[in-house]
């Protein structure tokens, strides 16, 4: 599908200052629009200037309040829909209920599908996203689905940090799941990698076995694509200073979900850092010293560019 003669960006609720950080790098002011509610609890949402034969992006991560920031994206698709837009790009920096993905036990739900299905009914074109937690996620859908790497963020932020001094520094994948994207980001940084080897006894809770690597007298990079209860990293880091006798732990991830107790437990483990990229906006009771975030913006400015100009975006990643 062609795209429009222009580029127009819109905003949910989950990540304003986000999106406007998109625009500021595109060099755009953000659309006209508001989502709030009616008084019964149902989504209004409202376009201020015409969007018909524009290249529409609506910016909206599908985080905390899950299902009404997924409400008010698909409603959003609609809107832009029946306004004529060209073609419409769903820019969900982070893409909720990713890890339902697959049935664990008899009669689960496969959420993703459901979700990609519900993405695709309403009228959206395009998919731009950021390291979704199982990359086959990509073929739930029936539209072009772009999944941006915040690997090359958390690369150069180490680089600038740590410089040439990487003889005692190991990166460590905190399960077996994250084996590929580990060892990617360790190939980057030109490091060795360790594992975490463990076994989830029931859903955000998990007993670590043993460390597959060495990792004795080195600083670590726990790296993973998403933090939520925090109980696997802080028990990751935990066995790795306990049991494998490492020095320091420095993590990073690309989604800071941090729900329940994960403050709690980052405060309290031997992390000494832990960084996130923006694509879920922190909270206040987030400040801590403890956690920093790095902004994914203009990544996300420069795929929205190459996609409005039909430009590859792999060559983003080389």
């Amino acid at each position: 599908m062609a795209h429009g003669r222009d580029i127009k960006i819109i905003s949910g609720n989950s990540n304003i200052p986000f999106a406007e950080s998109v625009c500021r790098n595109i060099g755009l002011r953000i659309g006209e629009a508001t989502v709030g509610t009616f008084s019964d609890g149902e989504i209004a949402v409202n376009l201020f200037e015409s969007v018909r034969g524009s290249d529409v992006f609506i910016v909206q991560s599908t985080s905390y309040p899950v299902n009404d920031h997924l409400m008010e994206m698909l409603i959003m698709v609609d809107a832009c829909k029946r306004a004529s837009a060209s073609r419409i790009t769903v820019v969900t920096p982070y893409f909720g209920y990713a890890r339902q993905d697959r049935k664990a036990k008899s009669r689960d739900p496969i959420s993703a599908k459901l979700v990609a299905n519900l993405i695709t009914s309403a009228g959206a074109g395009r998919v731009l996203t950021m390291d979704l937690h199982a990359a086959q996620i990509q073929g739930f859908f029936d539209i072009p689905v772009d999944n941006l790497l915040a690997a090359p963020l958390f690369s150069d932020y180490y680089q600038k940090k740590i410089g040439n001094d990487t003889d005692d520094i190991v990166v460590v994948s905190p399960d077996i799941g994250s084996v590929s994207r580990a060892r990617s980001f360790a190939m980057k940084l030109g490091l060795n990698l360790a594992i975490v080897d463990k076994r989830r006894e029931k859903a955000n809770q998990s007993e670590v076995m043993n460390i597959i690597g060495n990792v004795e007298g080195k600083r670590i990079i726990l790296f993973d694509d998403m933090v939520d209860t925090a109980g696997s990293l802080c028990e990751a880091a935990k066995a790795l200073v306990e049991v494998g006798g490492a020095t320091d732990v420095y993590a990073c991830a690309s989604h800071g979900v941090l729900s329940g107790s994960a403050i709690e437990r980052i405060n309290e483990s031997p992390i000494t850092e832990i960084v996130f990229t923006d694509t879920i906006p922190y909270r206040s009771e987030v400040c801590t010293e403890k956690i920093k975030y790095l902004t994914a913006a203009p990544l996300f400015a420069e795929a929205i560019k190459r996609i409005f100009e039909e430009v590859p975006l792999s060559t983003l990643f080389r």
